[in-house]
């Protein structure tokens, strides 16, 4: 059985992330939950727990020119296809955090608040949140202006007030709310 979540889809900047976890059934890793429950070093210790004691492990991602493209759900879906594609163990079920997906080899179970009732699904959350929130501090050093190390590209008073000073940057999701506006005051 493999669970499968996302991070990054309220952002205004940055990649949405999706992780597909796969776990024994005999594996019990304590304090998997919602990633958004736990604090930063907290996802981080259950983040090696969980990539040393998985069965398997997929990430997938879709960038902010495929989000503006299709729409936030549809890339959150891509993403996640993408992660159980990159799984090494061909799971028999896909639990998700109440996202349908299309084209699986095998049958799926949509569950509303997954991340706060299976292991398999909270597990993809930390990895998920991890991963991206990781991106986001990498991408601080190419666009320091931004302060995407401390918000993670989420709208935060200090990245609107860095929207409005200097423009959207390669990150940002232009058909965003909140992006879009700034559009106009800038050349891009």
């Amino acid at each position: 059985m493999a669970g499968v979540d996302e991070a990054g889809r309220a952002p205004l900047a940055g990649p949405v992330v999706a992780a597909a976890v796969i776990l024994d059934a005999e594996t019990r890793i304590v304090g998997l939950d919602d990633s958004k429950l736990l604090p930063p070093e907290e996802r981080e210790r259950l983040f090696l727990l969980i990539q040393s004691r998985a069965v398997a492990v997929g990430v997938g991602m879709a960038d902010a020119q495929t989000i503006d493209r299709v729409n936030i759900l549809e890339a959150t879906r891509l993403a996640m296809g993408a992660a159980v594609a990159a799984l090494q163990v061909v799971p028999e079920l896909v639990l998700t955090d109440f996202v349908r997906l299309a084209g699986l080899d095998c049958p799926q179970r949509n569950l509303v608040r997954g991340d706060q009732r299976s292991a398999t699904v909270a597990a993809a959350s930390i990895i998920a949140k991890v991963t991206r929130d990781r991106l986001m501090e990498e991408a601080d050093f190419a666009f320091p202006v931004y302060g995407f190390r401390r918000h993670k590209g989420y709208p935060t008073r200090e990245h609107r007030a860095a929207l409005e000073r200097h423009g959207p940057c390669l990150l940002h999701r232009r058909t965003f709310q909140g992006v879009s506006t700034q559009m106009g005051l800038f050349t891009v």
